[in-house]
């Protein structure tokens, strides 16, 4: 698997290393909410895949099977539907596992990524009356986390907050006005004091791809732990945690075609070991005693309660729907997607691209403020063409500060998507001008 998309400039000398193209019409047969009307029976044009992607049939047919047949409590019981129950849930994680590259012991199933998050970051602040193998896990006054100002408020408040319950200090790294991280200082924000590193694979607002091999090399320089918000990146290009050489990393099922409810947290099999669960209760737990506990071994201690079984198994059918298409072509497509968005916005006049205008290190979110006009207006006149677009700062208030904008509108692109959807979300922009007479 590789850690980054496909080349983006530049032709290719080998034409078989080209990615097959998407049959996109047999894909969007798979999905039947893309086949729905919306505002006065108008096509549903869908690009909103970045907060949340839709569904195809496999994966909804899976998870029925399962609930119709299987449907039982896992890991306990006795009888024939907790076995089939067990086996479905962890056959789910072993798919799972091996689509991103690690072993099934690594892959931890949590409601989603911004619980993967706090587990890690709690663990930290818990590991204070844990035993010595929690040491990589103790912070305090004097050490620092490092994030970076594009950050979805999921990989921020978490470490904010670690940094108050314990007394540690937030540093962070800015962005460009082009929208890259600034890593000027590198050296001097990653440094000895530095316990955790904590950054998006790509952002949600700008498709910025990060340069994860040069922060990871640094942060073991000085031996701080990585944590990689991988949510936007999982679903649309192949990624490989081991070859990335994060120590954390976390995604969301509903973003990868997935049910919601679902997320994974990866972490390294001796970092899982050693670190110290967050919720404690059932099904974590090796022996419990009247005044104390011992917890069972990872995954298991951090899946405290009745797990998200069928949404497991749903998550596993998604891992099986884009694996059989390939996560090379997926990227392909998204990047021809984005290049044409990206090359047609920006012919538009009064529309500003928030974020990279080409596509080299660049995933398939497309952010941009059309002057004179509010983005929320622009959304509401979108959604009377049956364009489907997200609106707001996108959990990611202070980077749109430092963009200084208050909000945007963004189109985010996946498989099922097509070049003439492209068109109608141009089409649309174009409409909003003329509505607001700023065209």
């Amino acid at each position: 698997m590789t850690t980054t998309p496909p080349r983006t400039t530049g032709a290719s000398s080998d034409l078989s290393q080209v990615p097959a193209p998407l049959d996109v019409g047999a894909i969007r047969a798979d999905f039947p909410l893309l086949g729905r009307t919306v505002r006065d029976g108008r096509p549903l044009v869908y690009l909103d895949s970045g907060a949340t992607s839709q569904r195809p049939r496999q994966v909804l047919d899976a998870e029925r099977s399962f609930l119709e047949t299987s449907n039982a409590a896992v890991h306990r019981g006795a009888h024939q539907l907790a076995e089939e129950a067990t086996d479905a849930y962890e056959e789910a994680r072993a798919k799972i596992a091996r689509f991103v590259g690690v072993d099934a012991g690594e892959v931890v199933f949590t409601k989603n990524a911004t619980e993967g998050v706090n587990l890690v970051a709690y663990a930290m602040s818990n590991a204070a009356t844990s035993g010595a193998e929690a040491e990589r896990f103790r912070i305090g006054p004097g050490d620092e986390v490092v994030v970076t100002e594009m950050e979805h408020h999921a990989n921020l408040v978490p470490w904010q907050q670690l940094c108050q319950r314990t007394g540690a200090t937030l540093r962070w790294f800015g962005v460009t006005d082009e929208g890259r991280l600034d890593l000027s200082d590198i050296d001097s924000v990653i440094n000895e004091r530095t316990r955790v590193v904590a950054f998006a694979h790509q952002s949600n607002v700008l498709g910025t791809v990060n340069p994860v091999e040069k922060l990871v090399a640094r942060a073991q320089q000085v031996g701080a732990l990585v944590v990689l918000d991988a949510c936007q990146s999982v679903p649309h290009a192949p990624v490989d945690f081991r070859e990335l050489d994060v120590d954390f990393a976390v995604f969301s099922g509903h973003k990868m075609l997935g049910p919601s409810g679902i997320g994974v947290l990866y972490g390294r099999r001796e970092l899982l070991e050693a670190m110290p669960p967050f919720l404690t209760g059932g099904s974590m737990i090796e022996l419990v005693h009247i005044d104390h506990s011992t917890f069972a071994e990872p995954p298991q201690r951090f899946e405290a309660g009745v797990p998200m079984t069928s949404q497991a198994v749903g998550l596993g059918a998604a891992v099986d729907y884009l694996s059989a298409i390939g996560m090379d072509r997926v990227a392909e497509h998204e990047r021809k997607l984005t290049e044409a968005a990206l090359r047609e916005l920006s012919a538009v006049d009064g529309v500003r691209i928030i974020g990279p205008t080409s596509t080299e290190h660049r995933g398939g979110a497309v952010s941009f403020v059309i002057d004179g006009v509010h983005p929320h207006d622009a959304g509401q006149v979108l959604d009377s063409k049956g364009v489907a677009v997200r609106v707001g700062h996108h959990c990611a208030w202070p980077l749109h500060r430092r963009m200084e904008v208050p909000a945007t509108v963004r189109a985010s692109f996946y498989l099922y998507n097509e070049l003439d959807e492209v068109k109608s979300l141009v089409e649309a922009v174009r409409e909003a001008q003329r509505f607001f007479g700023v065209a």
